[in-house]
């Protein structure tokens, strides 16, 4: 079932004001970094982007429910979840890096609807809406030809979390790995410059536009067990021609 495009074009541009709110603290003096009871970073920025978000989507979609990353979560009456992470990449943020993201997707009857990846520091935006296509900066976008573990470009967010034998089981297979990550990974597979983000641990917000995203721009998205969904614990996109094979190689 095709989405709306008004949809996917309210999402996209809520997404953006979020990241232009956001901009006002990005390598300013005045940013106060808090720890939250997990020990991750949250500043000023984080909570002002979610509160951002949720109020237009109140505004706009009153009846549906809301899942974010820094408020707890809304119940409403319809069918249809938002999932809200207002700056994926945190630690990025906080030391002045421009790959932090804000992240914003749909899910209704019919699974993944609606996904943006905006990264405000550079002025780029991936999204995507069911059968509407995959686009970056409103050009249609895709995923590369790849085919093989040999060479390709696996990103992920950190690599203090691998397993040694799983690094070094990509490494002998020839893959350039590279920590480009959180969702600024995901829009670099989404537009063919790598071809697999990997996360080993995630929430369902951090990933949530990702399915929608990948399929629509001809790639994979699934958890570590290979299942298209966003609450698995764990993520990998992929250009879809080496999914099986990384995801063999990762379980």
């Amino acid at each position: 079932m095709t989405v709306d495009r008004e949809l996917l074009e309210i999402a996209v541009d809520i997404a953006r004001r979020a990241g232009e709110l956001t901009l006002q603290w990005f390598q300013s003096s005045s940013l106060t970094i808090e720890r939250k009871r997990d020990g991750t970073p949250v500043t000023q920025a984080d909570r002002a982007a979610e509160a951002f978000i949720r109020d237009e989507l109140h505004r706009r979609f009153p009846d549906d429910s809301i899942v974010g990353e820094e408020f707890a979560d809304h119940a409403g009456s319809s069918d249809r979840t938002w999932y809200v992470d207002p700056i994926d990449g945190t630690k990025a943020f906080s030391h002045g890096v421009p790959l932090y993201s804000n992240l914003l997707a749909l899910f209704d009857t019919g699974g993944p609807a609606v996904g943006v990846i905006n990264i405000p520091a550079l002025d780029e935006v991936v999204y995507a809406g069911r059968g509407l296509g995959c686009f970056h900066n409103d050009a249609p976008s895709r995923v590369s030809d790849t085919d093989s573990l040999d060479g390709a470009y696996v990103s992920t967010s950190g690599l203090d979390n691998w397993p040694s034998p799983a690094l070094s089981q990509l490494l002998d297979r020839g893959c350039n790995v590279r920590t480009w990550g959180d969702g600024y990974g995901y829009l670099l597979v989404a537009t063919g410059r790598v071809d697999a983000m990997v996360d080993h641990e995630v929430q369902p917000y951090d990933v949530a536009p990702m399915p929608v995203i990948m399929r629509e721009a001809g790639g994979r998205f699934t958890d570590f067990a290979g299942i298209d969904r966003p609450d698995g614990g764990s993520g990998i996109a992929t250009n879809g021609r080496i999914h099986d094979e990384l995801v063999a190689l990762l379980t």
